[in-house]
């Protein structure tokens, strides 16, 4: 299955309600980055704007938190009604049980990793995860080029999610997804992918979603 996850990164932030209404009938999840400032140079929402965006979206939220102290600061979002929370690896004092916590509220966990941080790193949480999100770009600001160095970490993270037999947990890339670049994501084994500049920059939002999910699916 195929899924294509919107990045409100990149859509016009004083018209939410607008941005959201346009991808509503295309979109599988709605990609909420949050950022601090501290774990990445860039900040977007604090938890209080971040809430009021999860509870008002007409879609499901996939949030994304780039935020320093994430076993104590994600808590907050497991009272929410996001249906799936990302933490990063390099985040955590204790990323296992982060998870936990984060399962224990019904929401999907899901663990990213920064370009430099290998797919070894995560092998022994996997148990853990319903999500791997792996960054085809730095973390911290939209816009950047598709890193196509980091398909050998998706081919790895998918050889292993397959030896284990964890076939339910999900493959997401985030960053420099557009018409170019899916294509290869899918190829290396991503199943989930964030697009921002390409879907809200576009013309036509959900036709953008529609064409990129038609290019995901044709790769065999």
């Amino acid at each position: 299955m195929i899924r294509i996850c919107p990045s409100i990164l990149n859509a016009n932030l004083d018209d939410l309600p607008g941005e959201i209404a346009k991808i509503a009938s295309a979109s599988d999840l709605l990609h909420l980055d949050v950022m601090d400032g501290i774990f990445v140079p860039n900040f977007t929402f604090d938890f209080p704007r971040a809430r009021e965006i999860i509870e008002s979206s007409d879609i499901d939220v996939d949030v994304h938190l780039m935020i320093a102290n994430a076993d104590t600061e994600s808590l907050a979002y497991t009272d929410t009604k996001a249906v799936s929370i990302t933490v990063h690896l390099e985040a955590c004092v204790d990323p296992e049980q982060t998870l936990k916590n984060i399962r224990k509220k019904g929401k999907r966990a899901a663990l990213a990793i920064k370009p430099s941080t290998p797919v070894s790193a995560i092998q022994e949480l996997v148990d853990h995860i319903d999500m791997v999100l792996i960054m085809t770009v730095e973390p911290g600001f939209g816009g950047q080029s598709f890193m196509s160095e980091m398909m050998p970490k998706v081919q790895s993270a998918r050889h292993y999610l397959e030896q284990k037999g964890l076939s339910d947990t999900w493959l997401q890339v985030d960053g420099g997804i557009n018409e170019s670049t899916i294509s290869i994501a899918r190829k290396a084994g991503a199943d989930t992918f964030v697009a921002g500049s390409a879907v809200f920059k576009s013309e036509n939002p959900a036709g953008m979603i529609e064409t990129l999910r038609r290019l995901a699916s044709a790769v065999k």
